[in-house]
């Protein structure tokens, strides 16, 4: 059997009022693993075009698209999943308000919120470096090879 390539996918680091924005990472209260907005590239489209449509399809929040600040990269092993994540640091076209009633059409997210540094250090997230990344240093970090958590 072939091996599968892996997923690239684009994140968002979006602060607002010292708080980060995070979504569920799986549908269904499956797991609480959180985790930054965005996804799954398109073939053909920029990983900034592709970071703009996910936030806007998760959250429903207009973004800039600003430099890149972390690679990641994760796998299952159990199931073969390996994707490859750029974050990128992002701001707000417009308001920071979370319309309750907003529904992501992939029903993947169904959670989504604005978090302090310290309830992000008390949260299951991915990738374990996000904090630092979000809340601390400016260059561009590499989170290598970590084995996804549910």
């Amino acid at each position: 059997m072939r091996p599968r390539s892996p997923r690239l996918a684009a994140r968002a680091v979006l602060i607002h009022e010292n708080c980060l924005l995070m979504v569920n990472a799986w549908p269904d209260g499956k797991s609480a693993l959180m985790c930054a907005p965005g996804g799954g590239i398109h073939t053909g489209s920029s990983l900034p075009d592709n970071l703009r449509r996910e936030v806007f399809e998760e959250t429903g929040l207009k973004i800039d698209v600003g430099a890149p600040c972390l690679i990641n990269e994760f796998h299952d092993p159990a199931s073969g999943f390996h994707q490859v994540e750029v974050f990128f640091r992002c701001t707000l076209q417009s308001a920071a308000a979370l319309d309750p009633n907003w529904r992501d059409p992939e029903h993947v997210v169904t959670q989504r919120r604005w978090v302090t540094e310290s309830e992000l250090r008390d949260m299951s997230v991915k990738p374990s470096s996000l904090a630092d990344v979000a809340f601390g240093q400016d260059a561009l970090t590499y989170d290598p090879l970590e084995t996804i958590v549910m």
